[in-house]
């Protein structure tokens, strides 16, 4: 069999915007309304994406959360994922680089040939290689730290300065906090041609109309994301961790 039914099912994320009469008439005059209620808007998308990102690295326990890294990418590989169980069917199981399991102390001179090669080759096939490199701050600092003879800087096209991105082969590494999900001591090598955050067209980060209620002098906004984090093939995709 070339193709194998993996199945994910759809989760559902809402924050409502909720809004008071007496808090719209206090902003009264159009212009104000208007700004009022796009302020709190704004920060209920950002509350709603500062969710998701955490999503994102999650393992998909809670209720209504997209199975994450920590479900797809998994640190213990042989879990189920899309409805295919990897503790039977061993081709659906991501690539693990443990340092501990390799006896490799995780620093500046040992996270390249100790942990980046080995996950790097494991997670390639022909021309399918990662693409993106996700690591957490500790890790990222080591690899920075063991680029220091190779740095190069150079101007942006503004000639103002911008953002300083650094690669590992093919792929692009950047790092992220551990307040946005991303667990302690922990990299991703991605391919992004097999993963994909789906979402649903008629509820993606959807603000709906609003809401007002029959019993209270109030109105409300949803705002709608429905959809999950899914792979295609597991096995080209790897984890380093302590």
């Amino acid at each position: 069999d070339v193709i194998s039914a993996a199945e994910y099912p759809w989760q559902q994320v809402a924050v409502n915007v909720a809004a008071s009469g007496l808090e719209i008439r206090t902003n009264s005059g159009s212009n104000r309304i208007i700004n009022f209620v796009k302020a709190k808007i704004k920060n209920a998308q950002r509350s709603m994406a500062n969710g998701l990102s955490q999503d994102l690295y999650s393992d998909g326990s809670a209720t209504n959360q997209i199975g994450g890294l920590q479900k797809i990418v998994a640190d213990t590989n042989t879990n189920t994922v899309g409805g295919i169980n990897a503790n039977t069917y061993s081709f659906w199981r991501n690539q693990v680089r443990d340092a501990s399991d390799n006896s490799v102390t995780v620093s500046a001179a040992t996270i390249e040939a100790g942990m980046m090669l080995p996950l790097w080759l494991a997670c390639t096939r022909g021309n399918d290689t990662p693409d993106l490199i996700v690591m957490d701050p500790i890790y990222f600092a080591y690899y920075e730290a063991s680029q220091s003879s190779l740095k190069r800087y150079a101007p942006s096209d503004d000639g103002k300065g911008g953002m300083i991105s650094m690669k590992y082969k093919t792929a692009d590494v950047f790092f992220d906090s551990t307040a946005s999900g991303i667990p302690a001591s922990h990299m991703y090598f991605i391919n992004t041609d097999f993963l994909e955050l789906v979402a649903h067209q008629d509820a993606n980060m959807e603000i709906m109309p609003e809401l007002r209620s029959v019993n209270q002098d109030a109105i409300v906004i949803p705002i709608l994301f429905q959809g999950n984090l899914v792979v295609s093939n597991r096995a080209r995709q790897g984890v380093g961790k302590a």
